[in-house]
């Protein structure tokens, strides 16, 4: 007999160390053909943050998006980076690109403004050109800006590094931590048939919603809620490295033995979308959110089981195996 059950999880993943004390810094420098070089630390791992790094160093200085090359090569000797992990990258690195940015810009405009003979609070930046406010001869495209700058043996490059605080411990007596530089929240509701004859689960709908602050690229979140779904739904029914520890029986050896979910396991009906409430400390109010993608469809996937079959399975992978021994104890 098939029966089918919806369960629901809510969850919430905060951004970077708890604690503080999780620095990132960058650097940013504008090139001979008016292009800029963006060097930082932050490794992009598939969450697409080379992506989103140049997006708010272009933001910043009002330039095209292509006109940002991000480099990061080499951790040892670019600026430093705490890491990526723990969903910090865009909240601590985005911070600290903007902050080049901004620093950046005040050193074009002070070297426009030594140019066009003005104050460099009359300087513009703006729309890839750099000219005097209400002074429309006195203009340059950023491409010629370069050029006289870096023809012109000076060297402009903005630096910028941003914590959310320093670094500090959990109180002994409460163990209270404050120090936290965003929370993000999500939802995920999940619809399941349970085979009671095989124990076989199926995924029939899986809808997920996050607050993410500020959703900087709109498909790369979509990216990573549906990435984060697949991982969570194979948490949920799959995965088990010893599925009988302590015991080794059956333990994987190698990844060709672990069990993963792929795009031919995914729901028919996929439902995703983002709710942004500004964080009024992350880079253009963005939060760092992407783990938590993984971690609801799991919990829901549980409940929906129960709620189809009336019986609890409280560990992961909830597996045929698993499911058949919990019904039979409950038949017991």
């Amino acid at each position: 007999m098939k029966k089918r059950g919806i369960g629901i999880s809510v969850g919430t993943h905060p951004a970077g160390l708890k604690g503080g004390g999780d620095p990132s810094q960058a650097q940013i420098r504008l090139k001979p053909d008016g292009t800029f070089d963006l060097l930082n630390g932050a490794v992009d791992i598939g969450q697409g943050c080379k992506t989103i790094l140049r997006q708010l160093a272009a933001d910043e200085l009002d330039v095209p998006l292509e006109n940002i090359t991000h480099q990061n090569i080499d951790t040892d000797t670019g600026p430093m980076c705490t890491g990526t992990f723990a969903s910090r990258v865009t909240f601590m690195d985005g911070n600290a690109v903007l902050a080049a940015a901004a620093d950046l810009k005040r050193k074009i405009r002070e070297w426009a403004a030594e140019y066009f003979e003005c104050s460099p609070a009359d300087v513009e930046v703006a729309n890839n050109k750099v000219f005097v406010r209400g002074v429309p001869e006195k203009s340059l495209t950023m491409g010629e800006v370069g050029a006289m700058v870096n023809w012109g043996g000076k060297f402009l490059v903005g630096t910028g590094a941003y914590t959310p605080g320093p670094g500090q411990q959990f109180d002994p007596e409460t163990g209270k931590m404050t120090a936290i530089a965003s929370l993000a929240f999500g939802c995920c509701v999940a619809e399941v048939e349970v085979d009671t004859e095989t124990g076989v689960v199926d995924v029939l709908k899986l809808v997920q919603v996050f607050e993410v602050g500020k959703a900087m690229n709109r498909l790369l979140c979509k990216g990573q809620n549906n990435g984060g779904a697949m991982m969570g739904i194979g948490f949920g029914l799959t995965e088990n490295i010893c599925p009988y520890y302590p015991s080794m029986d059956f333990a994987v050896h190698d990844l060709t033995d672990y069990v993963i979910t792929t795009a031919a396991d995914m729901p028919p009906v996929m439902v995703e979308d983002i709710v942004e409430v500004p964080h009024p400390n992350g880079p253009r109010g963005a939060k760092g959110y992407s783990e938590m993608t993984a971690s609801l469809a799991g919990p829901a996937i549980l409940n929906a089981i129960h709620n189809a079959i009336g019986v609890w399975v409280t560990d992961y992978p909830a597996t045929p195996e698993r499911i058949l021994k919990a019904l039979e104890a409950a038949r017991a």
